[in-house]
């Protein structure tokens, strides 16, 4: 961590669309244990080259940054009642990496990691906690500044600034995580075109127990892979049993996202997974110097099967903490 070169608060709000209008702070990773010990409910700690967000005792997220060579992700995401749906490398396919969001950037694959694969290489974090308010949910997270670059020649293809921000929204009974990314041209360069597979995007690997048995399905209505892959809705869920106990996950796509609503990515065979996407494989994206690529997805978990109508309305109250 000493290597690591911090950003300022007011720097990262001020690059940021606006988000909730709570109170803030900044403090060291030494000082959140003792800030949870001291009876704050939510709040970072490091654990082995990962930071975890905790809920109290119970851990809500963990991120995994150092170690990796190819990019951070999200580790494990627990539910409400503390189980892990998050499956990283398998060995079927070693590159994925549970929660992670991926595409091609100028022609080099960021997603696939053989061949010599684009990395996102973490440069630094700035920690905070966000209390809660009458209107928002008491949520912790922090922003994350990365470069993608070129393995062949070690050129920034990319700059993110990324923030992730979890919570256990109590009227929902649900964990949900915000991911916000704003993807730019590297200083020096107009434009970048990011292209990619049916699948690039933010994509979800599960537990192998939710490999069988699951179904997908989304706020169209449609169910199942044939009527949810490569379809467009503004949210698309996955209903499974983790190590037997049900579970309901749910990707979220933003109003205001670019090509909203998503083109969804899933499977069920040989295993389960699911993406939102932005349909790269049918039309590439250019990003401008003067228009930076700003991307803003949710995660929503459950314990046990929920109905369309409350993922909808967990759907709703994400939007409205988005804004």
């Amino acid at each position: 961590m000493a290597r690591e070169k911090r950003i300022s608060v007011l720097s990262v709000l001020t690059i940021f669309l606006p988000i909730m209008a709570v109170s803030s702070c900044v403090t060291p990773l030494a000082g959140k244990l003792a800030a949870l010990a001291a009876g704050q409910s939510t709040g970072i700690v490091a654990v082995n080259g990962a930071l975890v967000v905790r809920a109290g005792d119970r851990w809500l997220l963990r991120y995994r940054y150092e170690g990796v060579p190819y990019k951070p992700y999200v580790q494990e995401l627990f539910t409400p009642g503390g189980v892990n749906i998050l499956r990283d490398a398998p060995a079927d396919h070693l590159h994925h990496h549970a929660l992670m969001f991926a595409v091609a950037v100028e022609g080099v694959n960021f997603w696939e990691e053989q061949q010599q694969p684009g990395r996102q290489r973490h440069l630094s974090f700035a920690h905070y906690v966000k209390a809660g308010d009458g209107n928002n949910p008491e949520a912790a997270g922090f922003d994350e500044q990365l470069e993608w670059v070129n393995p062949r020649t070690d050129e920034v293809l990319a700059t993110e600034l990324r923030r992730i921000l979890v919570c256990r929204m109590k009227e929902q009974n649900a964990t949900v995580l915000k991911w916000v990314g704003k993807l730019s041209p590297p200083a020096g360069k107009d434009s970048i075109t990011l292209t990619g597979s049916p699948y690039f995007g933010l994509g979800m690997r599960f537990l192998e127990s939710m490999d069988t048995g699951g179904q997908f399905h989304s706020s169209t209505g449609q169910t199942g892979v044939e009527n949810t892959n490569d379809k467009r809705a503004k949210w698309c869920a996955y209903v499974a049993k983790a190590d037997g106990k049900a579970v309901t996950v749910a990707i979220f796509d933003y109003p205001d996202n670019v090509r909203h609503p998503a083109t969804w990515f899933t499977m069920e065979k040989p295993f389960a997974y699911l993406s939102a996407t932005l349909a790269l494989h049918k039309e590439p994206l250019k990003i401008t110097a003067g228009e930076p690529l700003v991307l803003r997805y949710g995660v929503a978990l459950w314990d046990g099967r929920v109905s369309p109508e409350q993922i909808e309305k967990a759907y709703s109250r994400w939007v409205d903490w988005s804004r």
